[in-house]
């Protein structure tokens, strides 16, 4: 499927342009095993790079103008960097002029491109198909721009962008993973440090994305508000952020607290204790014990910081009945999109048939399924052929 993609992209570029393009340039969307709404709370995440991204084949221009085309929207957008001042519109050439803003903003002298984008990423789904488009685009520009490439920085300046640019206040942790991922390893992030460990997955287990075919709006959701609620909660232990917050603290002071913030604290304190058990548990190479975690953050998640949606708990329920199954939870920021399971290997067709079908009937939607492989971060294609 990405050697189609690639084919795909330059095709279209050279029909668009008489040429060929000179980078075809690559970034991952991500699916987060455990470690949810921890990264903006200076938490840790474990996510890993997927086998789904963002492509654009592109070449340097002589001038500083971008000329983009998007192959999934059919639209072309024209931008001069060093003008851009509007912001907040969230459409997909609003995440191509955030980038070019932060990086302008951040001193880089910019060289224009032409180009042609396209993906196989679920838009709306969680897997971070926004993220995904900051990187290739960073990416496309350090390129055109001689600038040396580096994961970390145009990770933080990719979130800027997210945050000041479009709106939505994100941490860290998309961004990261799309930049620094690790081909057969999660990555155990800590989203206050940004040192991250990679980490692999249990032998004999597969990850399936388990897409449930409803979508939500980030900024028309709650996600905003949660952070607002974790920063109250952590405000009333003294504390900036709940990451600062241990376990005693919490149950000896959480009588300060509201019912909501109590809950919202709650999840997000025990989800980072989850997220470094994880991370034990899968260097230990304990399967069920990763899988049992997954359980309790998708319960801690519905109950406490209620990010679910009924589809995303059907989801779940369809796949811890479905044999194989180890582990399930619902993934990303919630309120609709993906849940991700941990399965044996060996159980692969049986659980993505038995689920969708169970699906189809609880709810009378087609979902999709993708048993997933971990993918590298953000990297340069060559002719042909698809970075391994």
């Amino acid at each position: 499927m990405a050697l189609e993609l690639q084919t795909k992209v330059t095709k279209a570029f050279i029909d668009r342009f008489d040429h060929a393009p000179t980078w075809v340039v690559r970034a991952p969307g991500r699916v987060n095993l455990i470690g949810e709404h921890t990264d903006y709370n200076d938490g840790y995440v474990m996510p890993l790079a997927i086998d789904r991204q963002i492509l654009i084949a592109l070449c340097k221009r002589t001038d500083q103008k971008v000329l983009v085309h998007s192959l999934d929207y059919d639209e072309t957008l024209e931008i001069l960097p060093s003008s851009l001042i509007s912001r907040g519109n969230t459409g997909w050439g609003e995440y191509v002029s955030a980038i070019a803003f932060v990086m302008t903003r951040a001193g880089y002298g910019l060289q224009g491109w032409d180009g042609v984008v396209a993906g196989d990423i679920p838009k709306g789904a969680g897997l971070s198909s926004s993220a995904a488009l900051e990187l290739a685009v960073a990416n496309a520009f350090t390129l055109a721009s001689d600038i040396p490439w580096e994961p970390l920085k145009m990770a933080q300046l990719s979130q800027q962008a997210e945050n000041e640019w479009v709106g939505m206040q994100c941490g860290i942790m998309d961004q990261m993973i799309s930049a620094c991922g690790i081909a057969g390893h999660a990555l155990m992030i800590d989203c206050r440090s940004l040192e991250h460990t990679p980490v692999a997955l249990p032998h004999g287990t597969a990850v399936v994305v388990m897409d449930t075919g409803t979508r939500r709006g980030l900024l028309d959701s709650a996600y905003n508000e949660r952070r607002r609620q974790c920063q109250e909660a952590a405000q009333m232990f003294g504390k900036t952020v709940l990451r600062d917050v241990d376990r005693n603290t919490f149950e000896k002071g959480a009588f300060k607290l509201t019912d909501l913030q109590r809950r919202r604290a709650r999840h997000v304190i025990a989800e980072n204790n989850r997220v470094l058990l994880a991370m034990q548990a899968m260097q230990s190479q304990d399967a069920h014990a990763l899988g049992r975690l997954m359980v309790a953050s998708h319960t801690s998640l519905r109950d406490d910081f209620e990010v679910s949606s009924r589809e995303l708990n059907i989801m779940v329920e369809c796949a811890l009945k479905a044999p194989g199954c180890l582990g399930a939870r619902m993934t990303g920021a919630g309120f609709g999109g993906c849940a991700v399971a941990l399965i044996t290997a060996e159980a692969r067709t049986p659980f993505t048939d038995i689920v969708t079908q169970k699906y189809v009937d609880a709810t009378g939607i087609q979902p999709s399924m993708y048993v997933c492989q971990a993918k590298g971060g953000v990297d340069i294609l060559p002719d042909g052929s698809f970075s391994q």
